[in-house]
């Protein structure tokens, strides 16, 4: 490994000016039927309160975003619950989120059009799906998603991307996957991250098992949003994407060399799986949850070569079994 590092090395630092390359798309379900979704939006009710009275009522015709959406049990009584949300919600900081919400997502049409197009090419797939009912709102920069089988809130001043004037308290890495076309891609993701679509062995602890079973959240997703970059699908900038794919070797002999594929340490797993700004165990330049794009690689070469359909790779338990029949080992570059 020591003669691979300077060449590594190098190769990284071409990513900084490498260009986003075409990325092929999944196949394209021929849809029969147009799932409609039930979208509605509380973001003119929540503009539209003005005293303590109007908080309470509001709170008490939606309880799902009372207790889950703003947080009920981090407040010690309801009184002081009320006066929070009364403060927040006349706070002239909130006009402008709201301002900025209705000028980036008007009356929400396009992104009820694309929730009902990925859950279309769900249903396609899985027949017995139903889709949620859907709300957005605006919450202050408290809470981005609340996810259910059947309701999904979105808190849309979460997603207004890198103009807005105010911006959620975190890592400008993670940042990057707080725009409006993440929305969708984000909320797929956790729906192939959880059963009944992602089967999965819980006794498996092992780095692998983690891999495949992240990788088979981003296979879904991809399968639902044919033509979705992995750049989008990672909130990887272009150039991360393509020294990935340009490195992928290097980065595999990294995994191997350091026995990560079996280790079960929530450390090393960490490391090559966890949210970070980079994966500096292989380059400074490697971005973070590097071992789930590689995940994701290993799920692509197993249902190319196996000829699997999306269910098929999806109800798939035994992630060594994935791994040997996928036959993974990236050519030398």
């Amino acid at each position: 490994m020591i003669k691979l590092l300077p060449a590594f090395v190098f190769l990284f630092l071409l990513w900084s000016c490498s260009r986003e390359q075409d990325e092929a798309c999944a196949p394209i379900p021929e849809i029969s039927e147009q799932v409609q979704v039930e979208f509605s939006s509380l973001v003119d009710a929540i503009d539209h309160i003005k005293t303590k009275q109007e908080v309470a009522d509001f709170l008490r015709g939606n309880p799902v975003l009372r207790d889950v959406f703003f947080n009920r049990m981090g407040y010690p009584d309801d009184s002081a619950f009320v006066r929070e949300l009364h403060s927040r919600f006349t706070n002239p900081a909130f006009d402008t989120l709201v301002m900025e919400v209705r000028a980036t997502f008007g009356d929400g049409a396009e992104l009820k059009k694309e929730f009902e197009g990925a859950f279309s090419n769900l249903k396609y797939y899985y027949p017995e799906f139903r889709a949620p009912k859907i709300i957005t709102a605006v919450s202050g920069l408290e809470t981005d998603l609340i996810f259910s089988d059947t309701l999904i809130v979105i808190g849309l001043d979460y997603f207004l991307g890198p103009k807005a004037k105010y911006r959620p308290n975190m890592y400008q890495y993670m940042l990057t996957r707080y725009k409006p076309d993440y929305i969708v891609p984000q909320v797929l993701l956790l729906y192939g991250i959880a059963q009944p679509f992602n089967q999965g062995n819980s006794e498996d602890h092992t780095a692998l098992a983690d891999m495949i079973a992240y990788g088979k959240s981003y296979l879904f997703t991809k399968h639902i949003v044919p033509c979705i970059p992995d750049s989008t699908l990672f909130g990887y900038t272009a150039s991360e994407v393509n020294g990935a794919r340009a490195n992928e070797d290097i980065i595999w002999e990294k995994f191997i060399s350091d026995q990560v594929l079996y280790e079960t340490s929530h450390l090393v797993k960490q490391r090559y799986l966890g949210e970070r700004p980079n994966t500096g165990e292989i380059s400074e330049r490697c971005p973070g949850r590097i071992g789930m794009w590689v995940g994701l690689r290993i799920l692509e070469q197993y249902q190319r070569v196996n000829g699997k359909t999306l269910q098929q790779v999806m109800g798939e338990s035994d992630a060594m079994k994935i791994f040997k029949d996928a036959h993974y080992k990236p050519l030398k570059k």
